[in-house]
């Protein structure tokens, strides 16, 4: 039984098929199917139910999968141990960041960095997903909520402020309290809960959306060509031309950001010369 052939089983008990298994292993599907079928005549078992919808665990697959899962752990903290110990400022740093946030505030900071640290490869994932830290999917994660797990050391970095926006040449003026009339560009459903998205809402209760989207700058670029008014973090929106910021009484509610890592790499020499760039440039 080869500890790789466990890392298939898991990418393939998480993704549920052997085509997104292959893509986050960043191998080839007839390569991870091979190896699939070696674990399971190793251990005598079968893991897998093949179905047309994916692969569904069997009764001895989810006991694999809790063993796996540990030796997983196991398998990340020692990487991470001898990670941590590294002393040059060379190598590789992957950080995770929402998509506007990365683009906008990170990218000049990592910028400067680059050019202090020349040998260091920042690799920065713009996604919404949440990438793991215990699992070493990321080094440095930014987030808007506050970590709540026990290994991950973390800080609050910044505080966002958020404005309401109108195209600039447009002289449309909202009725706040009511907004009858007027087009909103909002958060999509998934993501509708958010403060600013229910303050938006509270505030124009009879306007009408126009657009949805979880892209900030796909929301700022819509609001400039015109399709109605949204609410945006302002280091965004006040880079943006073609943005006009807009009072309705009150301002919408900001956001904290969060940055973190995991304890083991607390040692590592070129993660703490980025972060302490980073809350250089960024914290306030």
């Amino acid at each position: 039984m080869e500890w790789s052939d466990l890392r298939v089983f898991l990418a393939v008990a998480r993704e549920g098929t052997l085509g997104a298994a292959a893509r986050k292993l960043g191998q080839s599907q007839p390569t991870m199917g091979r190896r699939l079928r070696e674990l399971e005549r190793a251990l005598g078992q079968t893991l897998f139910q093949r179905t047309a919808d994916g692969f569904v665990l069997t009764d001895e697959g989810a006991s694999v999968l809790a063993h796996a899962e540990r030796m997983e752990e196991e398998a990340d903290a020692l990487a991470r141990e001898v990670v941590g110990q590294d002393r040059q400022l060379d190598g590789l740093l992957r950080i995770s960041s929402s998509d506007w946030f990365g683009a906008h505030l990170l990218t000049p900071v990592l910028a400067e960095f680059a050019r202090l640290q020349p040998r260091v490869v920042v690799e920065l994932l713009t996604d919404a997903r949440l990438y793991s830290l215990p699992r070493r999917e990321a080094d440095i994660a930014f987030r808007i909520t506050p970590f709540d797990e026990a290994e991950v050391i973390s800080r609050r970095l910044m505080h966002i402020a958020y404005g309401v926006y109108v195209r600039a040449d447009s002289s449309f003026a909202p009725r706040p309290g009511d907004g009858r009339g007027t087009p909103l560009i909002t958060m999509d459903t998934a993501f509708g809960g958010m403060p600013d998205a229910v303050w938006l809402k509270k505030m124009m209760p009879n306007a009408h959306i126009v657009s949805r989207s979880n892209n900030r700058e796909v929301q700022a670029r819509m609001c400039a060509e015109g399709a109605g008014i949204a609410v945006l973090p302002r280091p965004l929106a006040d880079s943006m031309t073609g943005l006009r910021l807009i009072d309705l009484g009150t301002p919408p509610p900001g956001r904290d950001t969060f940055v973190g890592y995991h304890r083991d790499l607390k040692r590592l020499v070129r993660l703490r010369a980025l972060l302490d760039l980073l809350i250089e440039r960024l914290a306030n």
